[in-house]
């Protein structure tokens, strides 16, 4: 492994690579030559966008040249072989081009990072850059004087020494040597001759020098110069001196910026990985991986790319299944390898090779934090693919199922959905949490309904609430479809909902439909309502889209869930989603249940995606497109959520499209239920007791209204009245006095039996 520094020069003025395709067979037969620099101008490199404002222009390009020092790849280059085998540079980004109607290839007249949408941000990135590098720079000022002085003082003394060689005609001696040892005495005295008539010239020379340079510094001494002046000198002087006295390679003023060193590949490099994956063999007629562009670097300058035409009978499944193999023969993290479909052949597709793993880079914040209102007939950001592309989805017509292991980003994806459409004030939102965690907790501020877990609570029973939500939008889907069948065919010609009618007629607006852990749903013990669930669910699923009702699912456990007809309906449900999102996944057999087999045997396995804090929202987005792109999303945390959700509520108060929950949030409640409130404090199933200090402190942060100033003693008090026992209850190691979840229960049922 060798390290060489170049500069930009080397990476775009190097020698053209030879032909890689090479011969067709092992014996030569059979080549056609090809003039790739031709093809590749005549057509728009693959993979080529217009930068905008998510992709970087020209002028970005341009900015990295400068004050940034480059250094070659990681690969070993053999300086004895021929140009075939050494590690050649890589291509300069293809200027973007533009097509005309008669299908020539332009190059733009003003280049995009200079038109007029584009400049403020070229701009800005210009700006901030400048000001970065004269900051660097600037807080080093001072240690660059003190060592270009001390350079400066080594200069005068290396260039006094030179001087008195030069005088001294040292090159001659080697001569000299000759002469004497050819025992040639009248060269050798030749020499001696012209070596002294030298030094008589030479040091005449020197002595004018010294005379000059004396009146000069007599001079500039007597005429008692300003300060300016002595600076000027200074300034005109010891760069040079500086520059003479240092050491070789080492630099007074370093570079502000340096970019990565990253694997320069060549063709062998590339057919070597094929070859050893299986998909070709360099000796076999007809076998012989090909190449259909030269190697490149990709417009934003995070990798190489080159075009891949795999042997006839080998496809681009085979190559996705085998793209370990291939990271392995590149001698590159699995995460730096991806391949693309090319529509003009199956055997063909683009190989790009990202300089550093791109799933370890996040995302960044959402673009919601911006307050902007959003229209859901407009694709939601969701965040960025493996070559840092911006990533949309559009969501109306589709349903989406969002599903991983605990802690790996499943419901901060699904809630970034959920959040685009809450910014549109004119989509209706029903929540369904099935774990009753505090992600969802802040929609109240805009969902038209709202239910939390299956254990009663202060706002009633969840499950008869979801089956009256449930039986509501199935209403609402049958009265959309009844309603647009009335309309003429001027208003609605194709007899499909439109966003001008979702807009015009609130019966028609859009739906979103959101069950986080859905599965929860299906495994209640009362069966019949299981199957009632299953039923509204797969209806909903079947017709919904149509009528503009949206689903996002979400689950970690997308299978064996339910028996007989309610495992069935689960399972026709979960196929049944047209777009899928998996994060890491435990095993092969998750990851084929949410991204469903066929994405399976195309080789995209969740459970091998990468482990670590730096891949959470990293997952696989399947049946949206024809590629499956590697998405890290966006980031919205609690604290992000809740203000988008607030600025979501003031859209919907000022274009008056708050229903339901969210209408009647402001109202306080006038009855309490100790009882139910107590027990909706409990999360999930894992907490089967609490102290009474706990439940105080509990009910105090989230119903405020009724029991801001409640005491453990007063809930205590509270609820052994109602029939609650107090009992030990261990907390961090300790026993504490509190009640167990299933004593208020008990007390709840006793309560609805003697009401009966």
């Amino acid at each position: 492994m060798t390290d060489r520094p170049t500069d930009f020069d080397t990476l775009t003025e190097s020698p053209p690579h030879p032909d890689p395709d090479g011969p067709a067979g092992a014996d030569g037969q059979g080549a056609e030559v090809v003039d790739l620099d031709a093809a590749r101008a005549d057509r728009l490199p693959y993979g080529t966008l217009p930068p905008g404002p998510d992709q970087p222009g020209p002028a970005d390009t341009l900015l990295a040249v400068y004050d940034t020092s480059y250094e070659v790849a990681l690969d070993d280059q053999d300086d004895d072989a021929g140009a075939e085998t050494s590690p050649v540079p890589v291509d300069p980004p293809a200027p973007v081009l533009l097509e005309s109607e008669q299908g020539e290839k332009r190059r733009p007249i003003i280049p995009p990072g200079l038109r007029w949408q584009h400049l403020p941000a070229t701009v800005r990135r210009s700006a901030g850059k400048v000001a970065y590098v004269a900051g660097f720079h600037a807080a080093r000022a001072p240690w660059y004087s003190v060592q270009a002085l001390w350079w400066a003082v080594v200069g005068v003394f290396r260039l006094a020494g030179r001087q008195l060689r030069w005088w001294w005609v040292n090159e001659q001696y080697t001569l000299l040597q000759q002469a004497a040892t050819d025992n040639d005495a009248a060269m050798w005295l030749k020499l001696h001759r012209e070596g002294k008539a030298t030094r008589r010239w030479r040091g005449i020379a020197l002595v004018f020098q010294l005379i000059a340079l004396g009146i000069a510094v007599l001079v500039a001494v007597g005429a008692d110069l300003a300060p300016v002046w002595w600076a000027v000198i200074a300034a005109a002087l010891i760069p040079p001196l500086a520059r003479y006295g240092r050491p070789a390679g080492r630099q007074i003023i370093p570079t502000a910026m340096v970019s990565r060193r990253y694997r320069l590949l060549n063709s062998d490099v590339v057919l070597r990985a094929y070859y050893a994956a299986g998909l070709g063999h360099p000796d076999k007629p007809n076998q012989q991986v090909k190449f259909g562009s030269r190697m490149s670097r990709d417009n934003a300058g995070t990798g190489s790319e080159v075009l891949v035409d795999l042997p006839y009978g080998k496809t681009f499944e085979q190559a996705v299944k085998a793209r370990g193999e291939i990271a392995s023969g590149l001698d590159v993290t699995v995460q730096q390898v991806y391949l693309t479909r090319d529509m003009t052949s199956n055997r063909r597709h683009m190989l790009f090779v990202a300089d550093r793993d791109p799933l370890a880079v996040p995302a960044g914040r959402t673009p919601l934090l911006d307050g902007k209102a959003r229209n859901i007939w407009q694709p939601a950001p969701f965040g960025l693919d493996e070559r840092g592309r911006k990533v949309d989805l559009l969501l109306l017509w589709i349903s989406i199922l969002v599903g991983a292991q605990p802690r790996k980003g499943k419901t901060f994806a699904a809630r970034l959905l959920a959040l685009y459409a809450a910014m549109d004030p004119y989509v209706r939102l029903t929540v369904v949490d099935g774990k009753d965690s505090p992600d969802w907790r802040k929609f109240a501020l805009i969902a038209h309904r709202i239910i939390f877990g299956t254990v009663p609570n202060r706002d009633g029973d969840p499950i008869e609430m979801l089956l009256d939500a449930l039986r509501e939008i199935k209403a609402h889907i049958q009265q959309v479809n009844q309603f647009l069948s009335t309309l003429p065919v001027t208003e609605c010609p194709d007899g499909k909902l439109t966003e001008e009618l979702s807009r015009k007629y609130p019966n028609l607006r859009v739906w979103l439909l959101v069950m986080e852990e859905f599965q929860v749903y299906y495994e209640l013990d009362d069966q019949e309502t299981n199957k009632e669930i299953a039923a509204l669910l797969s209806f909903i699923m079947a017709v919904g889209p149509s009528a503009g009702v949206i689903i996002l699912s979400s689950s970690q456990k997308p299978g064996g869930v339910g028996a007989g007809d309610v495992q069935r309906l689960f399972n026709r449900y979960r196929d049944n989603h047209a777009v899928r999102f998996a994060l890491k996944c435990g095993n092969r057999n998750v990851s084929e249940a949410i991204l469903g087999g066929d994405a399976g045997s195309e080789g995209f396995d969740a459970s091998a995606l990468p482990i670590g804090k730096q891949y959470r929202g990293v997952g696989y987005l399947y049946g949206a497109s024809d590629d499956t792109p590697t998405v890290r999303t966006f980031l919205a945390d609690a604290a992000d959520a809740e203000k988008i959700l607030t600025t979501a509520r003031a859209l919907r108060e000022r274009a008056g499209t708050l229903t339901g929950y969210a209408a009647g949030q402001t109202m306080a409640r006038e009855v309490r239920d100790v009882l139910a409130d107590a027990l909706s404090v409990f999360q999930g199933g894992s907490e089967t007791g609490l102290p009474w200090t706990f439940l105080a402190a509990r009910l105090a942060e989230r119903i405020p209204e009724h029991y801001a100033d409640l005491t453990g003693d007063a809930i205590s008090a509270q609820l052994r009245a109602l029939g609650v026992p107090s009992v030990d209850v261990k907390r961090d190691g300790k026993a504490l006095k509190g009640a167990k979840k299933a004593a208020i229960t008990a007390a709840i049922n006793r309560r609805q039996n003697s009401a009966e």
